[in-house]
């Protein structure tokens, strides 16, 4: 059929498309040892991600209702930041009253039969001196509002349309 000289050239052919199937073969061993590998990461990544269906919480949630639902765990640093904040606004809110105090106007309130001593000033003034001191002094009011501390008509105050609405300082 061929020659000798055909027949080795044959022989070596396949000698060479075998090394390439075999190392084809041990290219795709590798390639699927790769993937179980990054399978087996990211499986174990997927465990403690919490926005994934695959999270097995290790700590109890609250549920809704409990007393600690909504709140952040005792202990963490999410919780000891909340802390600082409510401490540091505190003090804001300290500093807004003594301000309010020194550059008030003293007046007297007929409460329940008895006269009381009150400090009122103008929305406008206080945002002239407060402005050096913080740039969130409506934040700052409404927060005091809350507490109880201050008093003023609106919702909100705006700089220049609201300038004499009067505040006043309640204790």
């Amino acid at each position: 059929m061929g020659t000798k000289r055909q027949s080795i050239t044959m022989l070596e052919n396949e000698n060479e498309v075998s090394k390439d199937a075999a190392a084809c073969v041990g290219s795709v061993k590798g390639l699927k040892e790769n993937w179980q590998q990054w399978s087996d990461k990211h499986q174990k990544y997927q465990k403690h991600n919490p926005f994934s269906h695959d999270t097995k919480p290790s700590v109890l949630v609250p549920q809704r209702g409990q007393d600690d639902y909504g709140r952040p765990l005792q202990g963490s640093m999410t919780e000891q930041r909340g802390k600082d904040a409510c401490t540091h606004i505190s003090r804001e809110v300290q500093e807004l009253c003594e301000v309010i105090r020194n550059i008030g106007d003293p007046g007297q309130k007929d409460g329940n039969g008895r006269e009381e001593e009150i400090i009122t000033v103008e929305f406008g003034k206080l945002f002239e001196r407060y402005v050096t001191i913080s740039n969130k002094l409506v934040g700052i009011l409404l927060r005091a509002r809350k507490q109880g501390l201050v008093d003023f008509e609106g919702e909100m105050l705006w700089q220049g349309k609201d300038n004499h609405v009067v505040i006043t300082l309640l204790q």
